[in-house]
């Protein structure tokens, strides 16, 4: 059996139009957004569809129901499929994520990975096979 697993990311925030970085505030769509993730769905009509993971997060589950709430598509909110936890950045300006990051400061989500080469504890680990209802395809 062959499982194919498709990523899209949430569509147009309000905080993306701001040039704020989210990370694990909830976050909701703009018109815009909005606009795009029903979209998407259209895009994607006619696919084979078993299911929809999305965060937990506002603008990911957002996305997921304008997309394919329509659609049958079972949609199944997972919390570790957010994005970064920028810390005391959430909320922040994204351009100071960004300086942040690239220059390994402390608030940077990406220190620890770059310092260890290992996942920093801002981002949660994740599987797709760990999903509930999902098997590995062997």
């Amino acid at each position: 059996m062959t499982v194919e697993i498709v990523f899209e990311t949430h569509s147009l925030s309000t905080d993306n139009e701001a040039g704020i970085a989210t990370g694990w505030r909830q976050g909701e769509l703009s018109e815009e957004g909005r606009r795009l993730a029903r979209r998407l769905g259209e895009r994607r009509r006619g696919e084979r569809i078993d299911a929809v993971y999305a965060s937990d997060l506002r603008r990911a589950v957002e996305t997921a129901e304008l997309a394919f709430g329509d659609a049958g598509v079972p949609i199944r909110r997972d919390a570790r499929l957010r994005e970064c936890d920028y810390d005391a950045l959430n909320g922040g300006p994204a351009l100071e994520v960004e300086r942040e990051s690239a220059r390994g400061g402390s608030k940077s989500p990406f220190r620890a990975a770059r310092a260890t080469g290992k996942r920093s504890s801002g981002c949660t680990p994740f599987s797709p096979t760990s999903l509930p209802g999902t098997t590995r395809a062997g």
